[in-house]
C-alpha cells in the first residue's frame, strides 16, 4: 500500500459483477494507513432473476447487485460470505434465490427500511467500505432502439439486440440517495464501471442528483472500459462509442480518463466468446483524445479461463492514479 492512498476517498459507481470486481481489489487499500473511505454506489434497476422476483412478490428494492458488492467487500470471504452468496438450486419458491437476497428481504421486512437492511448486512459481513444504493425510489429502466422499438425493464434493454438511441428511467428524475451524493462530492477519485454500459453504468447517471454530484466533485472521473462487448447490448461498440453513449445520455465533460486493457486474451479464449457474439472493446486513443479525455492503457486481464478484469491490477491502477500529481483534486 502506497502513502498516496492514505486519507483518500474513492467512490466506484456501477452494478452487476463489474463493480464487485473493483471493490474486491480496492478493499485491500483500506485500513489505518490506507483509504479513508471506499464507497460503492449501486444501480437499482435490476428486474431479472431473484431480484426481479423479490421486486414483484414483495415490492422491495432489488437486492442482487447490493449483495454481490457486500460479499466483495467482506473482510474475509469465508463461510459466512459464501453463505450470503449461496443460491438455492431447487425447492418450490426457493429455486434461483440467493440466501443473501432473502436475508436482505427479511431485514427490510423487519425494519421497514432497505438501507437499514444493508447496514445490518455490512455489520454481519464486516465489510471494508460502504455500499450505497443510487436511489431508494422504485425505478425501471426504459430504452429506445434505433428501430424505434421501446424496451421496458433492465432485462429487455440488455437483450435488445440493436443499437440504443435513448435511455431513461421511469419515473423520470428519481431522487438520489443523499449519502451517495455526499460520497461522490467528497471523493478524490470516481470510477465508472467496468460493467454493462446501458444496464449498470448509465442508469446511475440518469439520476440527476448522482450526475450533478459527479459534476460538482473536484475528483477526476475514470471510465473503466469493459474488456469485451456484450451481445445484445453493446454489439460492435468500441471505447469511443462507450464514451459517446455516456456523453449523449449524461452530458459531455463528465469523464476525464478512459482506462483500457491492452493485454490480449489467448485465441482459444477469444474464440469461446466469439461464439457468443462478444468481441474485444477497442479504444482509439486519437479519437478519445479528441473528446478531451486522457487514455490510460494497462494490463487488466485476469489469468483465468474467463475474460475478466483482475482485481489486483485494478488496485495497482487506482494507486497510480491517486499518486499522479496531475490528477490531484
Amino acid at each position: 500500500m502506497r502513502a498516496a492512498t492514505a486519507g483518500k476517498r474513492v467512490t466506484a459507481v456501477g452494478g452487476g459483477t463489474g463493480l464487485s470486481v473493483v471493490l474486491r481489489g480496492l478493499k485491500e487499500l483500506t485500513g489505518p494507513d490506507g483509504l479513508e473511505e471506499l464507497v460503492g454506489v449501486v444501480t437499482m434497476t435490476d428486474d431479472g432473476g431473484s431480484s426481479g422476483r423479490l421486486r414483484r412478490d414483495l415490492g422491495m428494492l432489488p437486492p442482487g447487485d447490493i449483495r454481490n458488492c457486500l460479499a466483495a467487500l467482506a473482510d474475509d470471504e469465508d463461510l459466512l460470505t459464501r453463505l450470503f452468496q449461496y443460491r438455492f438450486a431447487s425447492g418450490d419458491g426457493l429455486s434461483g434465490h440467493s440466501f443473501g437476497n432473502l436475508f436482505l428481504a427479511a431485514l427490510t421486512g423487519i425494519t421497514g427500511d432497505f438501507y437499514q437492511a444493508v447496514l445490518t448486512a455490512e455489520q454481519v459481513l464486516s465489510v471494508r467500505g460502504r455500499i450505497l444504493p443510487a436511489t431508494l425510489e422504485h425505478v425501471r429502466l426504459r430504452g429506445r432502439g434505433r428501430s424505434g422499438r421501446i424496451y421496458h425493464g433492465e432485462v429487455a434493454v440488455g437483450r435488445s439486440g440493436e443499437s440504443l438511441e435513448d435511455l431513461d428511467l421511469v419515473p423520470a428524475s428519481p431522487a438520489a440517495f443523499p449519502m451517495a451524493v455526499e460520497a461522490l462530492e467528497a471523493a478524490d477519485l470516481i470510477l465508472l464501471g467496468p460493467g454493462s454500459l446501458y444496464t449498470s453504468i448509465l442508469p446511475n447517471l440518469l439520476i440527476p442528483g448522482i450526475r450533478d454530484a459527479i459534476v460538482r466533485s473536484r475528483a477526476p472521473v475514470a471510465l473503466l472500459l469493459n474488456l469485451m462487448t456484450e451481445p445484445g447490448e453493446t454489439d460492435g461498440m468500441g471505447g469511443v462509442q462507450h464514451l459517446e453513449a455516456i456523453e449523449r445520455q449524461a452530458g459531455g465533460g463528465l469523464v476525464d480518463l478512459v482506462v483500457t486493457n491492452v493485454a490480449v486474451p489467448s485465441g482459444e479464449r477469444l474464440n469461446v466468446y466469439a461464439e457468443q457474439g462478444a468481441r474485444p472493446v477497442v479504444a482509439d486513443r486519437t479519437v478519445l483524445a479528441g473528446h478531451g479525455v486522457r487514455v490510460i492503457e494497462r494490463d487488466l486481464l485476469s489469468r483465468g479461463d474467463l475474460i475478466r478484469h483482475e482485481p489486483v491490477a485494478i488496485r495497482a491502477m487506482v494507486e497510480d492514479l491517486l499518486d499522479d500529481p496531475e490528477l490531484a483534486a
